[in-house]
């Protein structure tokens, strides 16, 4: 039966012990620490994802800050899905020390570095060196008893589950996966679901829950509609969840599904943290009558 989870970066006003009370009051299973500096100038400011996040490991206060976060979840009963870093590919010294990390905090797995692409550089030679990087952190990973894996993102070599299937391609699986992200699939990648996660077979090591959604902006001075991709509400966007889950049970996954909601449709973390619970465990109940 699959279990729910939640990243961190969508809960930026909590800290670590409110965040694992708030996940453990609306019925996840465990949680997805957030794994980068704040940067100081930032700290007075309001809460938000990718700045001022409360519910972040500082990987400059070392193993204690680890302890922290990792008691935090224990506590409440959350298992430590993942330490979740923002590696660039090819930085084999900053993988490693993310990966002690996680294996201190009991963690599963951590994110590894993708390329970016932005037609500055030849795909090929992205991909040569994605996968040379991904062959070197295999053995960390394996070192170090935690799995690593590539997650589907937008703006990368890596934006559909066919260029993630790609780069991890003869890789074994036991320490190198992908993070399904349907999310993210819709500002770029998006593939018939059933297929993408046939094509992931068992490298599909996580799932990622949020939703997106194309809005018309404008018209341009050539009289071209112009269009933007926004975060929307988990029922408002185009990522059809109830297909999704579908696809994934037919397919036997088991994992973690994690929740990554930048809508701002709440408020607050913990009101976000019980609509996922209550939509998304509500399908896999309806779905799975009999797990």
């Amino acid at each position: 039966m699959m279990k729910l989870s939640v990243f961190t970066v969508a809960t930026p006003e909590l800290g670590p012990e409110e965040l694992a009370a708030a996940a453990k009051e609306a019925g996840l299973h465990g949680v997805e620490w957030r794994y980068t500096e704040v940067p100081e100038e930032v700290r007075e400011q309001a809460p938000s994802f990718w700045g001022n996040n409360r519910c972040t490991i500082s990987p400059s206060k070392g193993l204690a800050e680890v302890d922290r976060f990792k008691q935090a979840a224990l506590s409440h009963g959350l298992e430590v899905v993942s330490v979740t870093p923002y590696l660039r590919a090819g930085d084999l010294q900053a993988t490693e020390r993310v990966l002690e990390a996680a294996r201190h905090a009991g963690a599963s797995m951590i994110r590894l570095g993708v390329a970016g692409y932005d037609r500055s550089r030849p795909l090929d030679e992205l991909l040569e060196e994605g996968r040379a990087y991904l062959q070197e952190a295999q053995q960390l990973c394996r070192k170090y008893g935690v799995k690593g894996v590539v997650e589907i993102h937008h703006g990368t070599i890596a934006a559909s589950a066919s260029g993630a299937r790609r780069l991890v391609e003869g890789l074994d699986p036991q320490w190198v996966g992908v993070l399904l992200d349907p999310g993210n699939m819709i500002h770029e990648g998006v593939e018939n679901y059933r297929m993408a996660v046939e094509l992931l077979g068992p490298y599909l090591a996580h799932v990622h829950v949020k939703n997106a959604g194309w809005r018309r902006i404008e018209t341009n001075e050539a009289g071209e509609a112009v269009w933007k991709c926004e975060w929307v509400g988990l029922k408002e966007g185009a990522v059809p969840w109830r297909q999704v889950l579908s696809d994934l049970l037919a397919a036997g996954y088991d994992g973690y599904l994690g929740v990554e909601d930048f809508s701002g449709q709440f408020a607050e973390s913990p009101a976000m943290l019980r609509h996922f619970s209550e939509y998304i465990g509500g399908l896999l109940r309806e779905l799975s009558p009999n797990v």
